[in-house]
Order: structure tokens, then sequence, then C-alpha cells
């Protein structure tokens, strides 16, 4: 059996004073063809997101489909109840009454959507991550009060180490730094 090897560093990572130089950067970045690009920032800015190229979800679709999931299995749930293992005739109604399912059905659509919602939203994000490679660069805990960063990551095409650190310097950060594994 053949062993995997990791490139030896997770990629690079450039450290900005200020909101707006940070977005001038990042959008250089996508200009220049790189993709697997992130970027952390003690507050959400929205231009940054749209500078990297992040701009679709499928969590939406997902929780559509978790709805519409819960909506049948509640009144499907309802209908083998009520209609095939334990039918009552209450005051000569049919027994499949669907007006008295409907309360029960949207329930279920809403508990279906919010827990897809919930562990989509988990699984999308790569969530609970303990430990993320940024955690070693120099300078990294200042991202969550006053410092923003921009990380291309080795697994991009386009990487190539020299290349790539002289194409960050040059956007204008205080300091470019190798993320080790």
């Amino acid at each position: 059996m053949r062993k995997q090897t990791r490139p030896p560093t997770y990629g690079l990572i450039a450290e900005f004073e200020s909101p707006g130089d940070v977005i001038a950067a990042a959008e250089r970045v996508h200009e220049e063809g790189y993709r697997r690009v992130d970027a952390y920032s003690p507050y959400p800015i929205e231009a940054l997101s749209e500078a990297i190229g992040v701009h679709h979800s499928r969590l939406p679709l997902m929780v559509l489909i978790g709805g519409i999931i819960g909506g049948l299995a509640g009144y499907l749930m309802q209908y083998y109840l009520l209609v095939i293992n334990y039918p009552l005739n209450v005051g000569g109604k049919p027994f499949h009454s669907w007006p008295q399912f409907v309360p029960i059905t949207f329930e279920c659509a809403v508990l279906g959507a919010a827990l897809t919602a919930v562990f989509g939203m988990l699984a999308l994000n790569g969530l609970p991550e303990p430990y993320h490679p940024v955690f070693n660069a120099p300078n990294f805990a200042l991202a969550s009060r006053d410092r923003f960063f921009l990380l291309i990551m080795s697994t991009d095409p386009k990487f190539e180490r020299e290349q790539t650190a002289g194409f960050l310097k040059s956007l204008g950060p205080r300091e470019v730094t190798d993320v080790e594994y």
C-alpha cells in the first residue's frame, strides 16, 4: 500500500492591518487566478467573501429537501397510525381526514428543515474542527482582535512557493509567512 504524503506547507498567509487592504489584496489574488483561498477577519466583511469568490451555498436546497422529507414523514406517520394501524370512527368522519393532518405535517416539516439546517451547516463548514493548521501561524491570534489575514493554500493548482510568496509581498502586507501542517 502506498503512503500518501502531504505537501510540506499548508499554504502562505499574509497579514494586513485594515479591511480595505485585505479586500484589495483578495481581489488581486482572485484576478491572478488563485482559487484555493481563505480569508480571516475579526468581524464579517461581505465584500471580502465576494472578493475571494464565495458566492453560493448548497444549504438552502438541503433545507428545502429536509423540510419536504419531514412533512412527508409526518403525514405518512399520521396516515399509518390513524388509517391503517388503529382506525377510529369518531363522529362519522372518514379515516383519512386530511385537514386534521395539516398541523402535525407542518410541524414535522419545520422540524425536518431546522435539523437539516443545523447539521447541514456543520457538515458543510467541516465542523467541529478543533485543530486547523493556520492556528500555528505567527500572529494569527490577532485575527480575532484587529488584524486581517489572507491565505493561499498549497493545494491551489497555481501555487508555487516562491512565486506566490513574491506575489503576496507585492500586495503590501505586514508579513507573509508559511503555514505548516
